[in-house]
């Protein structure tokens, strides 16, 4: 009879696991959380040859990712093994977050009066899809940024500065499409100042009251710009009682809010929006120390494949230099380069100034705070506590997220699933398709983003589709040649777009296909019964008057006496006088028998049916039914 070992975890012992050594029930003990390399050590095996396991089940890895016990466990009895939960790696008490380790969360010290100095007022440019944000910032800083956007729609978050009166001021462009209301919002959590665009000729729309409800959980000043002043048949008092339905009291009725008639067409009114701006920036007196180390905010993040990983940053207190080292979010770096909104190669900016910088090891999250450190290895220490930390606490969540609710629930058919692997140019797109894809899942159909980032599409995106029979979205990003290769040998569909309702609709016809047909009862007609005639041979037939619709020969028929169904049925017999008939009209009179009953009394009513089957389609995230 074998014997049950149990082996221990790498840190107690290093002999190798093999379960046709120990027995055909060998036992291993795995923490709740471990690595990819622990893990290879406790079962005897290579990273490698776990690496591949773990893609198998559609987990990308290496050797430094750290597993939760679930995960662990599926590849320990791959091998053999009968695996048993551990003790935890992490104490049980509560640890601090992420964010607490890095210290990008705690309120920072304040600064001495005497340090402080006048910094630009940061302003984001907030309201409806084609209203005329970016044509508003194109005049101010003579350029033209929309010719270049795909669908005219702004995708990514931008930051510039221009010049009024001698004065700096630095502006954010927010993405005006709907999809992108967590890009908006997180622009006004940036901001010092908003600048709510309203167009003379449309009015208040459904974006331009969410733009107010970020301008109002954000708790800055704002003024709205009343653009499009040059068109024709425009009617700025209606658009004004219409901004105070929604509650924003402007100056003119007795409010505290600005408005300055504007076109971004010809610049009328443009210096008068930048007084303004400067007056509310002199009223509020914003100010910040330059000479501390530098903090602030990531406004976007992205991949590129010759520099490697490009950070826009809005430099909010203290001076960023090159060199220093940075806590960024999740991940860390060193300033290699930096530029202004222009590309021009800079050393340092101070605060309210936006900057593109080279050097972070990961993609930041737009949104994350940043953080200047004492030294590269003091960042990355503090990075690798960190991470380590949310690792380990992440683990089970990623577990029910990867291995569970994307193989287990396919496998026993209890959920058809539409899986995405979302790869897009910047991190905002990523976020915002992600949202709106996951929005169309329903009771039948979920649709599952199992990764999405920013960069291009790799062999790893197309391994993972292959894996979860999923295809791949590639949003304004190129496709790896070896991706592509690998794809297209694999039948694996890549699709690429560059705007995002399109992603919306092909995605919404996608999930259609997945949906079963239904078979709908569609009623033809209603009848009365008048009479009964027992017929020799035949039965009981009912003399009726037709009350609406057409009745068919081929129907089948509901029999009601006093409310309640009695009866479903087919027609066997249908009579007009002593001729048989195809169809009957309302108000005609006519026999009809029926097969499996003849029980009439009169009264009773009758529904005559006949059965369809429809397709089911979605759309605007709702099931619809379509006649085939």
């Amino acid at each position: 009879m074998a014997t049950q070992q149990t082996i221990q975890h790498p840190q107690t012992t290093t002999a190798p696991a093999d379960p046709a050594q120990a027995g055909q029930d060998a036992t291993v003990l795995i923490p709740r959380t471990l690595t990819v390399r622990e893990l290879a050590e406790l079962l005897g095996d290579t990273p490698v040859s776990i690496i591949k396991t773990l893609m198998t089940n559609g987990v990308m890895a290496d050797v430094s990712k750290t597993l939760d016990y679930g995960t662990a466990a599926i590849v320990a009895m791959d091998r053999g093994f009968d695996p048993e939960e551990a003790g935890d790696v992490v104490e049980e008490e509560e640890a601090p977050t992420t964010i607490d380790i890095l210290g990008l969360g705690a309120e920072e010290e304040d600064d001495d009066p005497a340090d402080l100095r006048s910094r630009p007022p940061v302003v984001a440019v907030l309201g409806h899809v084609d209203h005329g944000k970016t044509s508003l910032l194109d005049y101010i800083r003579d350029a033209n940024v929309a010719d270049g956007e795909a669908g005219g729609i702004t995708q990514r978050v931008g930051a510039y500065q221009a010049s009024a009166n001698e004065r700096l001021i630095t502006f954010i462009d927010t993405p005006g499409h709907a999809a992108f209301t967590e890009m908006r919002a997180r622009g006004a959590q940036a901001t010092d100042i908003a600048i709510l665009v309203v167009a003379a000729n449309d009015g208040v729309m459904p974006q331009t009251r969410e733009a107010i409800d970020h301008i109002a959980a954000a708790g800055v000043p704002f003024i709205v710009a009343l653009n499009k002043m040059d068109l024709e048949n425009i009617n700025p008092d209606r658009v004004k009682a219409a901004l105070a339905d929604v509650g924003v009291q402007i100056e003119e009725y007795g409010g505290e809010v600005p408005l300055v008639p504007v076109s971004a067409t010809n610049g009328d009114g443009m210096s008068v929006l930048l007084d303004t701006i400067l007056l509310v920036a002199d009223i509020a007196e914003f100010s910040a120390n330059p000479s501390r180390a530098a903090s602030g905010v990531v406004l976007e993040a992205e991949l590129d494949r010759r520099q490697g990983s490009r950070t826009t940053l809005l430099v909010q207190r203290g001076t960023l230099r090159q060199g220093d080292a940075v806590l960024v979010g999740q991940t860390w770096g060193r300033i290699k380069a930096m530029t202004d909104f222009a590309g021009n190669r800079i050393d340092e900016a101070g605060p309210s100034m936006p900057v593109v910088v080279l050097g972070l090891q990961e993609v930041a999250e737009a949104g994350d705070a940043f953080r200047a450190v004492g030294s590269g290895r003091e960042a990355k220490r503090i990075y690798e506590e960190a991470r380590r930390e949310r690792e380990a606490r992440e683990a089970q969540v990623q577990h029910s997220a990867t291995l569970d609710a994307l193989f287990g629930e396919i496998s026993r058919g209890n959920v058809s699933a539409l899986n995405l692997i979302v790869k897009t140019d910047v991190v905002g797109s990523y976020e915002a398709l992600r949202d709106e894809l996951e929005r169309m899942s329903n009771e039948e159909v979920a649709v599952k983003v199992i990764h999405a980032a920013a960069g291009p599409v790799t062999v790893a995106d197309v391994n993972l589709a292959l894996a979860s029979q999923g295809l791949v979205i590639a949003f304004s990003t190129p496709i790896e040649p070896g991706a592509e290769r690998l794809a297209e040998l694999e039948g694996i569909e890549i699709r690429r777009y560059s705007i995002i309702y399109e992603v919306i609709e092909q995605v919404e016809a996608a999930i259609s296909g997945l949906l079963e047909p239904v078979q709908m009862q569609v009623v033809d007609g209603h009848a009365e019964v008048l009479q009964v005639f027992p017929i020799r041979g035949l039965g009981n037939i009912a003399g009726c008057r037709s009350l609406d619709g057409n009745i068919r020969s081929e129907a089948q028929v509901h029999v009601y006496r006093n409310g309640e169904q009695i009866a479903e049925s087919q027609i066997s017999s249908l009579r007009r006088f002593q001729d048989s008939v195809q169809e009957v009209e309302a108000g005609q009179e006519f026999g009809v028998a029926l097969a499996r009953f003849d029980t009439f009394e009169a009264g009773d009513q009758l529904e005559f049916f006949h059965i369809e089957t429809q397709s089911r389609v979605v759309q605007g995230g709702e099931i619809r039914n379509v006649t085939r």
